[in-house]
């Protein structure tokens, strides 16, 4: 004999526990009561506050000798495109520049592979300093994010799209990253593609 095809039904109520149910705990069985929301009391907006290094938007702490926090991908641009870090870094902005690498950089370029031992011997660079990490966990780009917030001083050298993002939305942090850039010449000469390494305020 062929089955019969059961309709599914509709508009039926799921089965609930009943708050005296034994398998509720007794937190569970209070009945949470909404609290009615007063259109005349007045909204508490909890603003952060403006750090004192911002003049009108303008960056009082930023001046030679510059300090730049490296990330793992502009140290592999520059590599790529063949900039040397320090000496780039000194053409864009005409002023001494010191480099800087936080140990979650550097842990993330550890734990990158063989592929990039050459950006590794690039950071033993004597003129890179390094910066100690205190926070937990090893996420780079919060690591970047979090130090540039808390102290206005530095300029964030990457080439990632998203920690871009974040930073343009902290005021008075520059960006600072490696592009290809076409020189073009004129009378039948050979346009040649030359490396730079631009700032973004």
């Amino acid at each position: 004999m062929p089955k019969i095809k059961k309709t599914r039904k509709f508009a039926v109520m799921k089965k609930m526990i009943k708050l005296t149910d034994t398998r509720l705990k007794e937190k569970d069985r209070e009945v949470k009561k909404v609290k009615k929301v007063d259109r005349h009391e007045r909204k508490i907006v909890e603003a952060s506050q403006s750090s004192s290094a911002l003049f009108f938007q303008y960056n009082t702490q930023l001046g030679p000798p510059y300090r730049i926090l490296l990330d793992t991908n502009f140290i592999n641009f520059s590599i790529k495109n063949k900039v040397d870090l320090v000496s780039g870094m000194m053409d864009c902005l005409y002023a001494k520049c010191i480099p800087y690498i936080s140990e979650c950089v550097q842990g993330e370029m550890e734990r990158m592979g063989e592929r990039y031992r050459l950006a590794l011997k690039v950071m033993k660079d004597p003129r890179i300093e390094y910066l100690p990490c205190l926070h937990k966990g090893l996420y780079a780009d919060d690591c970047l994010v979090q130090r540039v917030t808390q102290h206005k001083c530095y300029i964030v050298a990457t080439c990632d799209k998203a920690l871009k993002r974040r930073i343009r939305k902290i005021p008075g942090v520059p960006i600072m990253s490696v592009g290809k850039h076409k020189n073009r010449q004129t009378e039948n000469t050979l346009s040649r593609s030359k490396s730079l390494v631009t700032l973004f305020l």
